[in-house]
């Protein structure tokens, strides 16, 4: 009985890989494949037995930046680029800077008035007395101290939004780090693949001159590695959508794809639940900036009841009397009669925007709460996906693997049952590499306060 074309293909490709020389000795063997998961390396090394297989291991490497041909980028230096260049942090900056402004604008005093004043112009067929007039108001009631009390906790709400924002892009940068990464190493997958599958082509056409094959088995296999290669084609497409996000978190689209160093599988984040939320709870600008706010709002409604205190204007003028020849100076003072103004309009707006303030700060601790919930579930499934990858599933998937081969050379095993083993270790690696980048995803996004959107700019 013949095996499947898709058996025969596998088996053809991994034996191309691996064979000793004699037989097949025209089937060069590719050397084996290394990459990185930031800036360590893992290995695709060679079983060279007689079943002639392939398998992927995990294996950490030094990197060799020479070996890419260009310098290799650190997160550390993708971090530096988006402060330097990511232009919400230059808004956030100059949001900053006019709440400093309008601090030092509230407790300038009011400038005084100069005028002309004349009285009795016409007077017994004389100029009357005609002179200057100075007047100044008189700011009563400690409102210029509240003003700029109120503007102070302005300027303190803009710098925790501006901490917010920077927590924002750095998040960005370093999850679209991962996100790279992950895609560089799928490219470096697929381009093995894509070897793989043009060997494996080239050993079923020399089986089919022979006479061991038929031409639909070639048929099949060429259209596996056609496959192999769309699969690459997506891999890099992937990869230049990564790049492309991340670069513009950086404000530096130019930027051409380069190599990122790191490594994945070393110190890995250990998050705890209680630790997280008291941290989240304390450090958040969010939190802080809603706390800033009830402090402005409280300042604020102190103002307006100050405000039903009037302010005085006291002037003053020096004449001369063209009648008499005499200097004469006038004294005058004013100040209004709360009657029917007393600002009590604002007041009542005060104290509801106090109100609604307060609640604010508890509004955003139930919501970092909710939203802490969901990101620790998911990072606890993700480190509890990664332990038992490390621990169980890839051990077991390998010791599978070597119990397989032996009772296939034994006879114990056909064919397509190595190969199936063979293939459930080389998913279970991948998908282990997903979730080092979840796991890593999600404690970017725990660590980083909750705040993501590193070119949104918030109201």
């Amino acid at each position: 009985m013949k095996p499947c074309p898709f058996v025969l293909w596998l088996s053809l490709c991994l034996a191309a890989l691996s064979c000793p020389r004699g037989r097949a000795e025209e089937i060069r063997t590719s050397p084996a494949a290394e990459f990185r998961v930031q800036g360590s390396a893992f290995r695709v090394q060679h079983l060279s037995e007689s079943a002639g297989l392939q398998v992927l291991t995990l294996e950490p490497r030094r990197a060799k930046p020479e070996a890419v041909g260009s310098p290799e980028l650190t997160l550390n230096d993708l971090e530096q680029i988006a402060e330097q260049s990511n232009p919400t942090l230059v808004q956030a900056a100059m949001a900053v800077r006019a709440a400093q402004g309008g601090y030092l604008q509230a407790g300038l005093y009011p400038n005084p008035a100069v005028g002309y004043k004349a009285d009795e112009i016409g007077n017994s067929g004389a100029a009357g007395q005609q002179g200057a007039l100075l007047t100044q108001e008189i700011v009563t009631a400690g409102k210029l101290r509240l003003g700029r009390a109120v503007a102070g906790h302005e300027v303190q709400q803009v710098r925790y939004a501006w901490a917010a924002q920077r927590w924002r892009v750095l998040n960005d940068v370093r999850a679209g780090y991962y996100e790279v990464l992950l895609a560089q190493k799928m490219v470096e997958v697929n381009q093995q693949l894509v070897r793989i599958g043009e060997e494996g082509v080239q050993a079923t056409e020399q089986l089919e001159v022979a006479q061991e094959v038929s031409r639909a088995e070639v048929l099949q296999v060429r259209i596996e590695a056609e496959k192999a290669k769309l699969s690459l084609y997506e891999a890099r497409n992937r990869h230049q959508a990564a790049w492309r996000r991340l670069s513009s978190v950086l404000g530096r689209p130019e930027i051409e794809p380069v190599p990122l160093a790191g490594d994945l599988t070393k110190d890995l984040p250990l998050l705890n639940w209680e630790d997280g939320l008291t941290r989240l709870l304390t450090e958040s600008p969010q939190l802080g900036q809603a706390q800033a706010g009830v402090q402005r709002a409280r300042c604020e409604l102190a103002r307006q009841c100050a405000e039903r205190i009037p302010n005085l204007e006291i002037g003053s003028a020096v004449k001369r009397d063209d009648s008499t020849r005499y200097t004469v100076a006038d004294v005058q003072l004013s100040l209004p009669l709360p009657l029917f103004n007393r600002n009590q309009g604002r007041i009542i707006g005060a104290q509801a925007d106090l109100i609604a303030a307060e609640h604010e700060v508890r509004r955003i601790e139930l919501d970092l709460r909710d939203r802490f919930a969901v990101a620790f579930e998911r990072y606890a499934n993700s480190r509890q996906q990664v332990e038992a990858y490390t621990n169980t599933i890839l051990p077991h998937a390998r010791a599978s693997l070597d119990l397989i081969r032996t009772g296939y050379r034994q006879g114990e095993f056909g064919y397509l049952t190595l190969l199936t083993a063979q293939r459930t270790f080389f998913g279970v690696s991948l998908d282990y590499l997903a979730s080092l980048g979840e796991l890593w995803t999600r404690a970017v996004e725990i660590e980083g306060m909750l705040l993501r959107g590193g070119l949104q700019r918030e109201p």
